[in-house]
């Protein structure tokens, strides 16, 4: 299309504000009745070892930390600020589930327990669980909402996610002393070139997870052979 006017500045669409975790679904929840509301979320699907963790938290209703976001959005020095005050203020539990329970369900089942496990060993039984993703774990045994990214639209999902990442995080920095060479201590387990090449070079330790493909592949190397 020629333009009619040419040389004259060009709209520009806003930028979108980058979303920010509120309390809107717990309000929806309150003014439902429910006076107790937990936000459970998990971390450690993607990694190749170690455990897949989950963190249930009931926020206060006064002095809620300021800066909750979804974890995977923070650093780490801001994550453990945060984890602290979490932990300082509010009702909270962590649970895991093993690489062993991990390699019996799957990834999806077994962070789904992790979940179940954490809510289960809060202090004070929720009424209500908002849970991160588009599924209700089928396990739980409280009523519950699934949302997803919930992380960056709940805050109490956002201050779940923040304890069960730093949680985690401090688990492999510890298994990476039992079990040196793989860089946990700075990859978490995750597949980064670094600890894919300590694979090849050191073979599978007893935490990696021999279901998920790329350990699978080098357990069984027959099965990848062509004919």
């Amino acid at each position: 299309m020629k333009d009619l006017f040419p040389g004259a500045p060009v709209a520009k669409p806003r930028p979108k504000r980058p979303t920010r975790p509120s309390l809107r679904h717990e309000k929806d929840c309150w003014a439902s009745g429910a006076t107790l509301v937990c936000g459970v979320d998990e971390v450690g699907r993607g990694p190749l070892a170690g455990p897949v963790t989950a963190a249930a938290v009931i926020l206060p209703a006064r002095g809620i930390p300021r800066g909750l976001d979804d974890s995977k959005k923070l650093s780490a020095a801001e994550r453990e600020r945060l984890a602290a005050r979490v932990m300082a203020c509010a009702d909270w539990a962590v649970a895991h589930a093993s690489v062993e329970e991990i390699e019996a369900l799957n990834i999806y089942h077994a962070a789904h327990l992790a979940m179940c496990r954490a809510v289960a060993a809060l202090p004070r039984a929720p009424c209500v669980v908002l849970v991160d993703g588009n599924r209700i774990p089928r396990d739980l045994d409280r009523p519950a909402r699934a949302i997803v990214a919930g992380d960056a639209a709940s805050l109490s999902i956002a201050a779940a996610s923040i304890v069960a990442k730093v949680t985690r995080d401090r688990i492999m920095v510890d298994l990476a002393q039992q079990h040196p060479g793989y860089g946990w201590e700075e990859n978490m387990g995750y597949p980064t070139p670094a600890h894919k090449r300590a694979l090849a070079e050191r073979g599978v330790s007893p935490l990696h997870r021999r279901g998920f493909p790329a350990i699978h592949k080098m357990l069984c190397p027959q099965l990848n052979l062509s004919d």
